[in-house]
């Protein structure tokens, strides 16, 4: 049955989800609305949106799905705006890394019948409609927090639309959702972006840290090249969380420096080992380790033999794989597939290859 999308805001997250419709939905109809006019005449000429709105008006009416896929604190903003357009069978939706601002004043406005939150685990550094693919959501985790009083029928319609899409849906709660993101996303992009400024503001006037901070140190703080203003909202949105949680770190980096000016060798040793063995276990193998990794990610269909193929393909050409895998979390990854080789002359080799057997790849 042909279907009415919203999206309120169409860049990086918005253009790809909207994207993945316009495949697997080819006759739904998508109205978008962006204050970029430019976005808006490229979603048009490139036939993903069937009505591009300068405003949030009459064309949201009748929806079934609306995605608010602005930064945090706009989406909020939109809310009292769309309110008015909502029929009884809309479901209403985000796609922001943190919850709790949105979800209350969801409950506020008494909008929690129509109201189920989302928060795609995939992204890149690159921003903007621009860069946006059908791909990005394909096998990545898509954290899903109905309110309270959403029928469980909506929540598992709308669970069923994201499977459809070709992503992971998990339920949460959006208390637990920003407390855990804060910990294992908020918090590595505020180490990385406070690492990188220490290095800048401690370099020598002929700038050796910066020379030298190629590889495992660019590896570990690439994530500080995110987006500015993104950041600041989400840091300002989930601000309790992540204070309780940078509370706790500092504290853990405070018992690291104990060990450390104690020589206590037994306690310096624990925290390695430690921190060695449970990042092993981390399944799907992401980069941020201090030590070079040669690794490649590219984008493959989910379709029987898709890894095979590229396997196939490089093991003909006498290229060995280390590790190879599906990345389920790409906030901060770019590609569906990492493949890693054990020097670096393989990984270029593997990737000149593939490009040739028109594959895209990202190096890293």
């Amino acid at each position: 049955m042909k279907k009415k999308i919203g999206f309120i805001g169409l860049g990086l997250i918005g253009g790809s989800i909207a994207k993945a419709i316009r495949q697997y939905y080819p006759d739904y109809q998508i109205i978008a609305f962006d204050k970029n006019k430019e976005t808006l005449a490229l979603a048009t000429q490139e036939s993903l949106i069937d009505v591009a709105a300068t405003t949030i008006d009459d064309n949201f009416r009748h929806c079934h799905y609306i995605f608010l896929c602005a930064p945090v604190a706009y989406n909020t903003a939109y809310l009292p705006q769309i309110r008015e357009y909502l029929q009884e069978d809309c479901i209403l939706t985000d796609v922001g890394s943190v919850k709790a601002s949105i979800h209350q004043e969801i409950e506020r406005l008494h909008m929690e019948e129509h109201f189920i939150g989302g928060h795609p685990m995939a992204g890149s550094e690159k921003s903007g409609y621009a860069n946006s693919k059908a791909m990005l959501i394909e096998n990545a985790y898509y954290i899903i927090t109905p309110t309270s009083k959403v029928s469980k029928d909506r929540v598992e319609e709308y669970t069923a639309f994201i499977t459809s899409l070709k992503a992971l849906p998990i339920v949460l709660n959006y208390k637990e959702h920003d407390h855990i993101t804060g910990t294992i996303s908020h918090l590595p992009h505020i180490i990385a972006s406070t690492l990188v400024n220490y290095v800048r503001d401690t370099d020598s006037k002929d700038g050796v840290m910066k020379q030298l901070a190629a590889g495992g140190f660019k590896d570990i703080t690439r994530i500080a090249s995110s987006s500015p203003t993104m950041w600041q909202h989400i840091c300002l949105k989930n601000r309790e969380n992540i204070s309780q949680i940078l509370g706790d770190y500092i504290e853990a980096l405070s018992h690291a420096k104990a060990a450390i000016d104690q020589a206590d060798e037994q306690t310096i040793y624990n925290m390695f080992d430690a921190s060695r063995n449970y990042r092993n276990s981390i399944p799907d193998t992401s980069a941020g380790a201090i030590s070079k990794t040669f690794a490649l990610y590219c984008d493959i269909i989910d379709e029987a033999g898709g890894i095979a193929t590229i396997a196939t393909i490089l093991a003909s050409n006498n290229i060995s794989i280390k590790n190879i895998g599906i990345i389920h979390n790409r906030e901060f990854e770019e590609g569906v597939l990492r493949i890693e080789f054990y020097e670096a002359d393989s990984s270029r080799r593997a990737a000149e290859l593939l490009k040739k057997y028109r594959y895209i790849v990202y190096e890293r």
